[in-house]
């Protein structure tokens, strides 16, 4: 089993020519053309996008979750410390109004 990788444009916009996969002395397990219109290699996935091993994607999924983590406890934190102050603020009100000084009276008739 083999196939045909078309002629392409690089991201260079240098013409690379056509050729068959396997390549001579590649990797046998290679049949398949592989890459984007930029860039074509022989692999050994049809399902393939590049042509090296994806371990470091795993590092940036792992840095992404612990990025995201303290992001989530900082903003946790701040929720509870809001909160906090909140019921503090509330807590601390006095409950009876202060006294101005002045008595209401009601104004009664005035005779002239």
């Amino acid at each position: 089993m083999s196939a045909e990788c078309s002629s392409y444009l690089n991201a260079d916009k240098v013409l690379v020519s056509g050729f068959s996969c396997p390549r001579t002395g590649g990797d046998a397990r290679a049949v398949y053309c592989c890459g984007f219109q930029d860039v074509k290699y022989c692999c050994d996935d049809p399902h393939s996008f590049f042509p090296y091993e994806h371990s470091y994607m795993w590092w940036l999924s792992v840095g992404a979750l612990v990025g995201l983590s303290i992001a989530a406890v900082v903003l946790f934190a701040f929720i509870i410390t809001v909160c906090v102050l909140c019921y503090l603020f509330i807590s601390t009100k006095p409950r009876s109004k202060l006294d101005t000084g002045l008595s209401l009276q009601m104004a009664g008739k005035i005779n002239c």
